[in-house]
């Protein structure tokens, strides 16, 4: 009896029936979006450490800003995008910010704080709702497309299947690994993820339920046992750690007074102030934008005008998780492309995202286990989400040279400039150009908007 009143209670909160989905369904999405961002946990204290900031502290303030925020995402929007500490971002905040223009961290996160408070503002007028809705369908499924392309590149370097080169990048060799006596330490991590790889497409075509998840478990499991049995060697140097959680330090969590309220507004009024914190909103912004539409276009969340219902709500709560992440002391908090993971097992309302959060939480308490998740063993999931999204290219009107080109350019350009925001700024210039030049602007009734994007666009790359 309690368990069916738990489902109505659910029900009623989440509209699940309506949204074509079940509670099972939605906590395995829920589990498997955090085990394919759960990387965040170990990476981002990393990063932000270089920049003279406490890992523990990070590391606790990256858990508790992903709560909150993807706690409002479920609560203002009721969609399944989880929310944490952006990667790139958290790059541009130590590399650039910090250790190449001198800011202090406390300065940086000050500068974040203020672009969480303009992003919240720019929510409640309607800017960013109404730029989402001026780009044309055909481009928003090419970004969803693009997306697919992004990540799957991001999943093929984290495995180190895809290495740098001479020209660029490279299939990693693993005669070189044989020769250079690392085999053991990092060629069986690329192999594992290689079968991970197949192992998660197996499963889909079997259509066994939670097959992204099984996927990540299987392939880490296999990691355990190679490592138990002598046959994956961890080797630090190489950044190739022990896949078995290890629990000899507790399971207590990190304090986070070194971070917490270590805001500097010092220099708020200073150019370079407004630079970095323009920085950091135009990213976020377009990041956010990108994956809310590649993500929801996936889903098929979007009406018939390719508008996103509800998506105030959603937009509010990548804010306000910036700001409050920045209080806690951690880099932009932003709506994760990660989130393609849980759509793809059926995840469609804020459960999967409610899901998520409590694993986030339950990460302050059993971060040994949270942080021994390889990325051999997440890289196949980001691999084969790549597959499931660029599906959404099939969309787009290849007859319509005006639609296609522009959406050709913005998928090409997010896995080659390593950016989702790029990919949009090409794809919005190009369409812009391209329907003007030939005549079709009128026709096509481009909004204003896009030709107020499309140039400051071009402004952003002639004053880079």
């Amino acid at each position: 009896m309690e368990t069916k009143n738990n489902q109505g209670f659910l029900e009623k909160v989440f509209h699940l029936s309506e949204n074509h989905t079940d509670v099972k369904t939605e906590v395995i999405a829920g589990i498997t979006t955090f085990m394919t961002m759960a990387y965040i946990l170990a990476v981002n204290p990393n990063i932000l450490s270089d920049a003279g900031m406490d890992r523990g502290a990070v590391f606790t303030a990256t858990a508790l800003a992903s709560l909150v925020a993807t706690l409002l995402m479920a609560a203002f929007a009721n969609y399944p995008f989880v929310l944490a500490p952006g990667m790139g971002l958290n790059a541009y905040f130590a590399y650039t910010v910090v250790l190449q223009m001198g800011y202090t961290w406390q300065m940086a996160l000050a500068a974040v704080f203020v672009e969480g408070l303009i992003f919240i503002a720019l929510s409640l007028t309607n800017v960013r709702e109404a730029i989402f809705n001026a780009i044309p369908i055909n481009l928003k499924h090419a970004v969803s497309a693009g997306i697919g392309l992004f990540i799957a590149f991001i999943g093929l370097q984290n495995a180190k299947i895809v290495v740098d080169s001479a020209t660029l990048v490279s299939v990693y060799s693993f005669k070189g690994s044989i020769a250079a006596g690392n085999f053991n330490s990092e060629g069986i991590t690329v192999l594992l993820a290689l079968i991970g790889v197949l192992i998660t497409g197996i499963l889909i075509v079997k259509g066994i339920k939670g097959n992204i998840l099984w996927g990540i478990l299987i392939t880490w499991i296999l990691g355990i046992l190679c490592e138990v049995t002598g046959l994956y060697q961890p080797n630090a140097d190489l950044g190739m750690f022990s896949v078995i959680p290890d629990f000899t330090s507790g399971f207590g969590i990190p304090s986070m007074k070194e971070t917490f309220m270590h805001v500097d507004f010092s220099r708020v009024l200073s150019l370079d102030f407004l630079v970095v914190m323009f920085a950091f909103l135009f990213v976020d912004m377009f990041d956010t934008l990108g994956t809310l539409i590649g993500v929801a276009s996936k889903a098929d969340m979007l009406d018939k005008d390719g508008k996103l219902p509800r998506i105030r709500g959603a937009l509010l709560s990548d804010a306000i998780g910036t700001s409050v992440g920045a209080l806690f002391g951690t880099s932009t908090t932003t709506t994760f492309v990660e989130s393609a993971s849980g759509v793809a097992e059926g995840g469609r309302t804020g459960l999967t995202a409610v899901t998520a959060a409590a694993f986030f939480g339950l990460s302050l308490f059993l971060s040994p286990i949270f942080l021994a998740i390889p990325s051999f063993a997440t890289a196949p999931a980001l691999i084969v989400v790549g597959f499931l999204m660029i599906s959404a290219i099939l969309k787009v009107d290849f007859n319509d040279f005006t639609e296609a080109i522009p959406a050709y350019i913005a998928v090409i350009a997010m896995p080659f400039m390593y950016s989702i925001s790029e990919g949009i700024a090409m794809g919005v210039i190009s369409y812009v150009v391209i329907n003007l030049a030939t005549g079709r602007a009128k026709e096509k009734k481009i909004s204003a908007l896009m030709y107020v994007l499309a140039v400051l666009f071009v402004l952003k790359y002639v004053m880079i």
